[in-house]
């Protein structure tokens, strides 16, 4: 069975999903894999609307912000596998204790690639506090951009993902502030399609379902120890060591789902979180978004 798969974009916290191909999980569930880039983040959206994917992984956010906007919208989400936050605030190596309060008065730079880490973030200062409205926040620059900035001594905190974390930390310029995982579940990433693809093939996407599922077996016997092997080959740009340290503190945070089945409390959490930063206009559906009885 051949399946056209769109990869969101490269990032490290992707690798289980990268592990599933590389480690023949898709194959042994006779799925013929096609990999298709995508030019930016969201832009596998338009290939699953009008057919020229299969199947795509991104955020359950995207889905949520289709309904939002179109309530016939049959886009849906399936096999979670990203179930927590996987960003970081990065402070400078010689900061002291750190709370959430203190960003209204250190400069202060988030993640300008996508929505969702900003729209989590100011929901933990609303939770916190503070009115995120009022933070002097620089908001138009790259991770990569951002890391400079810190290592320079240009910025104080920095929202970044791996492995832009495990590079300030093994360079000594940086140490974790805060980890966004430990608000708890926050279904992050998950398999995308349309229900109409869907009913045309219900055999195909429970495949990927069941591939999904061996992976997330073989991670949790195996462990991040041995998913830096698996999927180095795509990241040829990030040096080993640093690799081993990213996955394994993404290991360690339990940022990767145990099991395919989505989340409630995580689906909650984060339209909780898109509805107060105003990127919806209403509560989003569980049983609208999420495609369930696949697997």
């Amino acid at each position: 069975m051949k399946i056209r798969l769109a990869e969101n974009f490269r990032a490290v916290f992707y690798a289980p999903f990268y592990a599933t191909h590389a480690l023949g999980f898709f194959a042994r569930e006779g799925l013929e894999v096609e990999f298709v880039t995508s030019a930016a983040p969201g832009d596998a959206i338009g290939g699953l609307d009008d057919g020229k994917i299969d199947l795509s992984w991104g955020g359950p956010m995207r889905v949520m912000k289709a309904r939002d906007q179109n309530p016939n919208s049959t886009l849906v989400c399936f096999a979670e596998v990203v179930a927590r936050d996987p960003f970081y605030l990065v402070g400078r190596a010689d900061m002291g204790e750190f709370r959430l309060v203190d960003l209204g008065s250190l400069r202060f730079a988030s993640v300008a690639e996508v929505p969702t880490p900003w729209m989590c973030l100011q929901h933990d200062l609303r939770l916190a506090g503070v009115d995120p409205t009022r933070l002097a926040r620089i908001a138009d620059r790259t991770m990569a951009e951002n890391l400079e900035a810190l290592r320079d001594g240009r910025l104080d905190v920095a929202q970044m993902f791996e492995p832009f974390v495990a590079r300030a930390l093994d360079q000594g310029f940086g140490k974790i502030l805060y980890a966004a995982s430990a608000r708890g579940p926050c279904v992050y990433t998950s398999l995308l399609a349309s229900r109409e693809r869907i009913a045309r093939d219900p055999t195909l996407f429970a495949a990927a379902i069941r591939a999904v599922g061996h992976m997330q077996e073989w991670l949790a016997a195996r462990g991040a120890f041995e998913l830096p092997a698996a999927v180095a080959t795509y990241f040829t740009d990030v040096p080993p060591a640093v690799l081993a340290a990213a996955l394994l503190r993404y290991g360690e945070a339990g940022i990767w789902a145990a099991t395919p089945e989505m989340s409630r409390a995580g689906f909650l959490r984060l339209g909780e979180s898109l509805m107060s930063g105003g990127f919806l206009s209403r509560p989003p559906s569980y049983e609208a978004c999420v495609q369930e009885g696949l697997g």
